[in-house]
């Protein structure tokens, strides 16, 4: 005769407690979408519901638009300065999280990344629907949030230790567009201005300007100290480079303000800006620079994808990661 199958079967078969596998079952609060699925198919797989019909199951065929929500979404910020909610670039995603969630009734929960290993200890974990990440948050606190099995969608930012979906800018073929028109021009001497190890967006922004340049067979003379650590102390690595090294023809940075940046170091040094000399930007977030080309990132847009693709990972927690790229437009000065 065919065992009877138990709450305490299903605990056995998941290694998870009673209390659990009973509020799973029930769809009662406690129990995060992640591992109340994992019940369910347990259940299912034992034979708990025999003839009676199982609860649904999310699917990637849920309408996003028509189902309801409640719960908290926890929206967290690095310690870093600059990125933050004021932010011109930062706080407009942030109105796009803010709004979407708005929208379908969510509760936001805003933290900024702490500097100890407290973060969650005045927090319910089980009582977050899901982390977004707004830029760049430390390893070590991804890897509190991977212990907590939480969905986590990264606005902007990349860590081989936490695998999850991330929204971005298409900077990569929005930067090789900018670059062809530039290069189009004549110029012949560029140089990439901005740390490509602070964000994963410069990176790609730098691949994409490195790579126009290549296939242009124009010779690439970076000098390294624009590119990396050293400009955490900008004017004074500014200062060096143009002295030791000249200007360029083209300086091409990772977004608008460090043009604004090289700008003032310009004028601090007393020199003369060339009438010659162009900038291009990204971002969009200082209009008053005269750029030659920027690129007009959506930023709102990037903050509301964030939650919608937070969402369908709520309902189909076993799927593959995604990474979505949202095209930016790219602008050119006449």
């Amino acid at each position: 005769m065919k065992r009877k199958v138990t709450i305490q079967s299903i605990a056995d078969f998941t290694g998870l407690s009673k209390f659990a596998v009973s509020r799973g079952l029930a769809g009662k609060s406690g129990v995060s979408p992640q591992t109340r699925e994992l019940i369910l198919r347990a259940a299912g797989q034992l034979g708990y519901f025999k003839g009676a019909q199982a609860p649904p199951i999310a699917s990637e065929l849920t309408d996003l638009e028509t189902k309801s929500w409640s719960g908290t979404i926890l929206v967290l910020f690095p310690n870093v300065r600059y990125q933050n909610t004021d932010s011109l670039y930062w706080g407009p995603i942030f109105n796009g999280i803010s709004t979407r969630l708005n929208q379908k009734g969510i509760t936001i929960l805003t933290l900024t990344e702490p500097t100890n290993d407290s973060m969650f200890s005045l927090l319910n974990p089980e009582a977050i629907m899901g982390i977004i990440t707004v830029g760049t948050i430390s390893t070590s606190v991804l890897l509190d949030i991977k212990r907590l099995s939480i969905p986590v969608v990264m606005v902007d930012h990349v860590d081989p230790k936490l695998h999850c979906d991330s929204i971005f800018t298409d900077n990569l073929t929005c930067m090789r567009e900018m670059m062809n028109a530039v290069i189009e021009k004549g110029y012949k001497r560029y140089q990439f201005l901005g740390n490509i190890r602070d964000a994963q967006s410069f990176y790609e922004r730098f691949l994409g300007f490195r790579s126009a340049l290549e296939d242009h067979n124009i010779e690439l003379n970076q000098i390294p100290s624009l590119i990396g650590p050293e400009l955490e102390n900008f004017h004074e690595t500014f200062k060096e480079a143009i002295l030791a090294h000249g200007l360029p023809e083209v300086f091409v940075c990772a977004n608008d303000i460090f043009a604004l940046f090289a700008l003032e170091s310009l004028k601090k040094l007393g020199m003369a800006i060339p009438n010659e000399l162009v900038f291009t930007g990204f971002d969009h977030t200082h209009p008053q620079i005269p750029f030659a080309a920027t690129v007009n990132v959506d930023k709102e847009l990037l903050g509301k994808r964030a939650v919608d693709q937070m969402l369908w990972r709520i309902l189909n927690p076993g799927t593959s990661y995604e990474k979505t790229l949202i095209q930016a437009e790219v602008m050119f000065r006449p």
